[in-house]
């Protein structure tokens, strides 16, 4: 693909690299488990681009390349999310269902999600002084209901506990906090 774009099981694509999310989708796929096709557009695309954070022309043309036919999902995967002892849930942006040259503002509107006031309030609460976004962009799967996984329990922090939390259609009401989710809490040893 190139420098900028990266193919979702590529072997580099780790959290420097891709950010958080990124890396987990990445060893997934590599694990053989179903993840809907896609690509990385690296943490390298997100410093050229600047405080400016218009997507640079190479980018863009990488970007472009790998554009699957359908619709897709753009996800946000910054350096400081997905850890061990932090989620970064619901801070940075996703634009659900967006085709062809929108992709490029999907992109933008997740590289500035790292800049928002919450997202830079929860760093500061956190102790994280660096950051840098890295993107996801997916095929769009069909969904009758959408959730979040928790492998500890957000509320008592209990890592006995899996939670999920789920609701209907494409999980944007979910995590925007418009709707209550069905949540299911599985406890037992790991």
């Amino acid at each position: 693909m190139g420098r900028f774009v990266l193919p979702l099981d590529d072997p580099g694509a780790d959290l420097a690299t891709v950010g958080g999310k990124g890396a987990s989708l990445a060893r997934l796929v590599r694990a053989g488990l179903p993840v809907p096709g896609g690509f990385h557009v690296t943490t390298d695309a997100f410093r050229l681009a600047g405080p400016a954070g218009e997507v640079p022309a190479e980018v863009a043309d990488e970007i472009r390349a790998a554009l699957p036919d359908g619709p897709v999902a753009v996800r946000s995967s910054a350096t400081a999310e997905d850890l061990p002892d932090l989620s970064f849930a619901g801070q940075h942006d996703t634009v659900l269902d967006v085709r062809g040259e929108g992709v490029l503002d999907a992109v933008r509107r997740c590289w500035a999600s790292l800049g928002t006031e919450r997202a830079v309030a929860y760093r500061a609460r956190n102790g994280i002084t660096d950051a840098a976004m890295g993107v996801v962009v997916q095929e769009m799967v069909p969904a009758d209901a959408a959730g979040v996984l928790f492998t500890a329990n957000p509320v008592t922090g209990a890592r006995d506990e899996t939670v999920v939390n789920a609701a209907p259609g494409l999980g944007e009401a979910l995590v925007g906090g418009e709707v209550t989710p069905d949540e299911y809490v599985v406890a037992g040893e790991r």
